[in-house]
């Protein structure tokens, strides 16, 4: 096949012919007996923070099918490689997570296991629940070190206040991928984290220190750091102005999009969080409270809306959605890498479909 265009993992190649036979990707010199396809092809989208999916939350069914139908769900919408994210649980959930990862490990889709917490500010917790925020401790260390000795890749969120820089290079030396966020920490405390190993920020601006004019806080540290740096790209969690604010100091070769996705992707439009409902409203996931719970978006709609909202280049685009989280995690991003099911179609910037029916 011919398409318009190929995204190799870092830019776009007009001119270039795929060859899928036997479910693989390979690249070849085009000639007059491809059958040509309008559109640009590319690599499937790599989500580093998902909570839920087809009615299912990752906190209430921790499990191998848990896994499963979240990962069914957003394929659906072009995502075909994500992390399922358990937010801030007892030790308990966290240990279920961790043994339904390992049984599901192999299945594809499944890149690892993002714990959100429950390692927080008690200040920036947003919608986490305070019984069970803790200091970070040799339980979770434990387990983190476990998944990684598996060879199965974690990314822990915690907040730089709640651990120690001793505890940080530790997990980095496990090869843990520590994630700061949900945090109320100075730009000293962030820098002292960074040094330790942390290498990442989890949805910048939101539930984080903000940039004041004496104060950098976590946002300003973020977006002069050479760390990686997730942000969701839905118009609700982030304006569209400071979302390019942040692409335009800290530049594209570092960040990423993620969808922060609740149960309400691809299933019904409420769902229940610690006991209380959740609920879509105008295209917000809101609490009984009125507070913000977690995203009703796709990384398909992050990507369409950083072209034509953000004014971001296609291709730059797809390294955020891409080449970059899967970097972060230690994935390949490269087309040849993928199975040609996993092959998407674009027009104009949007998804049109997968490839192959």
């Amino acid at each position: 096949m011919l398409p318009d265009a190929v995204f190799d993992g870092e830019r776009l190649r007009p001119g270039l012919a795929l060859d899928l036979s036997g479910g693989a990707v390979r690249i070849v010199p085009a000639n007059g007996g491809h059958r040509r396809m309008a559109g640009i092809v590319t690599p499937g989208l790599v989500d580093l923070q998902v909570n839920g999916g087809g009615g299912v939350l990752l906190n209430a069914s921790p499990t191998p099918e848990g896994i499963a139908a979240i990962i069914a769900a957003h394929r659906r919408f072009g995502t075909t490689r994500l992390l399922p994210t358990l937010i801030t649980d007892a030790p308990e959930g966290a240990e279920a997570a961790a043994a339904a990862v390992i049984a599901a490990w192999g299945t594809p889709g499944l890149l690892g296991l993002h714990l959100e917490g429950p390692h927080i500010s008690p200040a920036r917790r947003g919608t986490h629940d305070g019984r069970f925020i803790r200091p970070l401790d040799e339980r979770t260390i434990a387990l983190a070190e476990g998944l990684c000795g598996r060879g199965i890749p974690v990314l822990l969120t915690l907040a730089p206040e709640m651990a120690r820089p001793a505890q940080i290079a530790r997990l980095a030396a496990a090869g843990v991928t520590v994630s700061l966020g949900h945090s109320d920490a100075t730009a000293d405390q962030v820098q002292a984290a960074l040094d330790a190993g942390a290498s990442n920020f989890t949805h910048l601006y939101n539930a984080m220190s903000q940039m004041t004019g004496r104060e950098p806080g976590m946002v300003g540290s973020a977006i002069l750091s050479g760390a990686d740096m997730g942000m969701i790209c839905d118009g609700v969690h982030v304006s569209d102005a400071m979302l390019r604010l942040a692409l335009a100091v800290h530049g594209v070769g570092r960040s990423h999009i993620v969808s922060d996705a609740m149960p309400t992707v691809g299933g019904p439009d409420a769902f229940q969080l610690y006991g209380r409902w959740v609920r879509l409203a105008g295209g917000r996931l809101v609490n009984d409270e009125g507070n913000l719970a977690g995203a009703h978006t796709t990384m398909a709609e992050g990507v369409a809306r950083l072209v034509h909202v953000i004014g971001l280049a296609f291709e730059d685009a797809l390294r955020l959605a891409i080449t970059n989280p899967a970097r972060v995690m230690g994935a390949p991003s490269a087309i040849e890498s993928s199975p040609a099911a996993d092959l998407l179609l674009w027009q104009d910037g949007r998804l049109t479909g997968f490839v192959l029916p």
